[in-house]
């Protein structure tokens, strides 16, 4: 049974939420990613391929770990508009915006690295 009338479907698809388990913490492993977005360890691998292959995610071996970094200035696949502005979001633009403060690197109040974009803002939420 359904509560309130919320349909079985998810907002954000499996790629998206899988950037933001990448923009919460760059070091996470595969067995986690799985397990918070609800899928097998070999879906989230080939999400993270997807994502490799398509520019958006950067992988580094740390050691015996991967450890990702995020493309936060790439426009998205499908373009969003941003009002006010005259120009098309990125990624980490979306990314910080649902990820608020938990994105590392993505948010200019986090103490990692502000990715400036193509137009010359930066990512962040406005508290420069």
């Amino acid at each position: 049974m359904v509560a309130c009338g919320v349909a079985e479907w998810s907002l954000l698809t499996n790629h998206a939420r899988v950037l933001l388990c990448i923009a919460h913490d760059p070091g996470v492993r595969l067995r986690n990613i799985a397990a918070r977005v609800g899928v097998t360890e070999r879906t989230a691998y080939g999400i993270v391929t997807d994502l490799t292959e398509a520019g958006y995610v950067v992988k580094h071996k740390d050691g015996r770990r991967n450890r990702y970094q995020i493309q936060a200035h790439l426009p998205l696949r499908w373009p969003l508009p941003v009002p006010g502005s005259g120009g098309l979001a990125a990624v980490g633009e979306v990314l910080a915006l649902l990820a608020g403060d938990g994105a590392a690197g993505l948010s200019a109040r986090d103490e990692g690295p502000v990715i400036p974009l193509a137009d010359g803002s930066r990512t962040g939420t406005g508290h420069d």
